[in-house]
């Protein structure tokens, strides 16, 4: 597990030096099917992590979210987002990260999201959820009206969710912001927003969130309160609120 956990802080030093030199540079910005955004700095973070994993650990699968699945039926797969937020990215915002998740038989034992723009590595194992090196937990917090609340795209909500429950929730917190994506999970787990959620979701964006929400002490489920790995929703929060939140989600 040590040799594993140090091969995962490879792969995001890896990506990190092929992510700094693009930011904030002009670079052509192409769109798939689904309308999300792609650059070179994607693709070439993702080559750079696959090709180290199929050297280092050949017998290891890989799914990335540029390009695809490698040896899907490994018992330990690597789940990589080489730049989770990059509509951030593109516009010059440093709320995106880097998600390297290792699963066994389908779940996830290292998660880390890694910043690599203000060098904020956040790694899950073992239980644990380390921030710099340094061990971190979720704040307390009891109550919706007094909590940060964090979305990636409320428009979402309404699209693949109960829109209007959503707004209520939103508007009974005490501050709503959309710092989404890995940011808002690395958010919760530091201890500096309380919930943070995503109508919509890939097994790349998911993986690593949730040993490091689970690691802080957290609680990470789908919208309707199931299991998060095998989900396409994510509802985190501190934990004594989680509850309360699913049921205003699905009145």
């Amino acid at each position: 597990m040590n040799e594993l956990i140090a091969f995962a802080k490879v792969l995001a030093d890896a990506s990190a030096q092929v992510i700094r030199p693009y930011f904030r540079t002009e670079f052509t910005t192409e769109y798939k099917s689904d309308l999300s955004p792609v650059t070179i700095a994607d693709k070439s973070a993702e080559e750079a992590m696959r090709e180290l994993i199929m050297r280092e650990f050949p017998e290891h699968g890989i799914l990335g979210e540029e390009f695809g699945v490698h040896n899907p039926g490994a018992e330990y797969q690597w789940v990589l987002d080489p730049i989770d937020g990059t509509k951030s990215f593109i516009s010059g915002n440093v709320l995106f990260g880097t998600l390297i998740a290792l699963t066994h038989n389908g779940r996830p034992i290292i998660g880390i999201i890694n910043q690599p723009i203000t060098n904020e590595y956040t790694i899950g194992t073992n239980g644990e959820t380390h921030f710099n090196g340094q061990r971190v937990y979720v704040r307390a917090c009891n109550r919706i009206e007094d909590a940060t609340l964090l979305m990636s795209s409320h428009w979402d909500a309404h699209k693949y969710q109960n829109g209007p429950a959503f707004d209520e929730l939103s508007k009974r917190a005490r501050i709503y912001r959309s710092w989404g994506d890995c940011h808002g999970y690395f958010s919760v787990a530091t201890g500096f927003a309380d919930v943070t959620m995503d109508a919509i979701m890939n097994p790349w964006d998911i993986m690593a969130v949730v040993p490091i929400i689970e690691g802080a002490g957290g609680r990470i489920t789908d919208w309707q309160g199931g299991d998060a790995v095998t989900g396409t929703s994510t509802v985190a929060s501190a934990g004594p609120l989680h509850d309360e939140i699913i049921r205003a989600l699905n009145p």
